[in-house]
């Protein structure tokens, strides 16, 4: 006979080895998912166009963002955070970055949107360095 020790051992012992093929599992499904979020971006209108004292230059733009991204929503993403960012290059910095809009999606129904903005915030090309 087993004692009431063996039992819990064989019956703990058996949970974590469940525990951990399950675990594999859901590591495995997450992995198999392949993506394919669609977006585009179009700048509609030039609001105005500043040249600061200080040599900086300053843009507002209108843009429209449409996107689909219900495909990066699986069983493990409770929400995505969306950014909208322009690249442009100068004579004297080839690569310039700046963020113009973001977005928190909290579900797959709100995945798929269309919206009609401005640039969230100041679009500034910094002329001279400090």
């Amino acid at each position: 006979m087993h004692s009431y020790g063996y039992r819990v051992n064989a019956l703990l012992t058996f949970a974590i080895t469940i525990l951990a093929v399950m675990s594999a599992m859901a590591s495995l499904s997450d992995n198999l998912n392949s993506p394919t979020p669609f977006v585009h971006a179009q700048v509609t209108n030039i609001n105005w166009f500043q040249k600061q004292p200080n040599g900086d230059d300053e843009v507002s733009m209108t843009m429209n963002i449409s996107a689909n991204l219900q495909s990066l929503f699986t069983w493990n993403t409770k929400q995505v955070f969306v950014f909208l960012a322009a690249e442009y290059e100068t004579p004297k910095k080839p690569l310039n970055q700046i963020s113009l809009w973001d977005g928190i999606i909290p579900s797959k129904d709100h995945a798929k949107f269309w919206i009609h903005t401005s640039n969230k915030y100041r679009f500034i090309d910094q002329q001279f360095a400090r």
